[in-house]
């Protein structure tokens, strides 16, 4: 879905009242207003909905039209766990953000580097800002931070780093040909307090499940941050193993109520790019 925004007279950001529609044939069209007072200022797609995109890309050509610069708050990249292989699906929703042609892009925690670079105009803003400012350590009695997996290591240290905490690495097998996962293993943990399991994408929820099993920890010693929860399949039963589930706004997936995650709204975090 896209939600955009502009700016009155007055200075307040409000939303726009260029609005979105659908021509019969299928089309994504806007309805904007001849009289309106209204800057353009962004917006804000979330999701993977090609159409969304199609329907950003409208409402910045409006905005452009009107002489406006325009930043695309995109905090889910879709596509970034596509970066290698054929077809190369990175590349491909990359061209797609890029078509719609913002002044600025800005995203949150992406999968790798390798879309980032992919992406015209494009500022990061990294999971450790936000994870320090909503799960300060000394109030939820943190230990430490847990990377589920090597490719989870350096945003995992980037969040310790925020806490000042220390960081512990576990290992997992992935067959690549049937996504089975197997062989989870965790360096020795803390025998009392709190763990932060910290991770940028929740889809079924299969690695942080076997991390927890791993672990042999209870659930009220380890609560789960993932940047963007899409919360397919299982995710459900990650409630059994997590005292206390994190994510943000970034994926209509946080909406799931089976796993009644705590959701920290972007909002605040996205706008000073704007």
């Amino acid at each position: 879905m896209i939600k955009a925004f502009a700016t009155v007279p007055a200075g307040f950001t409000v939303f726009s009242d260029a609005t979105d529609m659908t021509f019969p044939a299928g089309e994504r069209h806007l309805k904007t207003p001849s009289n309106s007072a209204q800057s353009p200022s962004h917006v804000l797609v979330s999701g993977a909905d090609a159409n969304d995109f199609v329907s950003a890309a409208m409402w910045i050509d409006h905005a452009h039209l009107g002489g406006h610069e325009v930043t695309a708050q995109v905090p889910y990249l879709p596509g970034a766990r596509q970066d290698r292989g054929t077809p190369f699906g990175a590349k491909v929703y990359a061209n797609l953000i890029n078509a719609m042609g913002a002044d600025r892009v800005v995203c949150f925690d992406p999968h790798s580097p390798v879309m980032p670079a992919l992406v015209e105009n494009l500022t990061v803003i990294h999971s450790e800002a936000v994870i320090a400012a909503s799960l300060p350590a000394h109030e939820r009695g943190y230990v430490g931070v847990i990377a589920p997996d090597a490719g989870a290591v350096e945003r995992a240290r980037r969040a310790a780093d925020a806490l000042g905490l220390p960081l512990y690495r576990a290992t997992k097998v992935r067959d690549f040909e049937t996504g089975k996962l197997s062989s989870f293993q965790c360096e020795e943990l803390p025998e009392t307090g709190r763990l932060l399991v910290v991770d940028d994408i929740c889809d079924g929820g299969g690695t942080f499940m076997g991390l927890a099993q791993a672990t042999g920890l209870p659930k009220q010693r380890l609560d789960l941050w993932v940047s963007h929860g899409v919360f397919s399949g299982r995710a459900a039963q990650l409630t059994q193993a997590f005292g206390r589930i994190f994510t943000t706004d970034s994926h209509p997936g946080h909406r799931n109520p089976d796993v009644a995650a705590t959701v920290i709204p972007l909002a605040a975090f996205l706008a000073p790019t704007n």
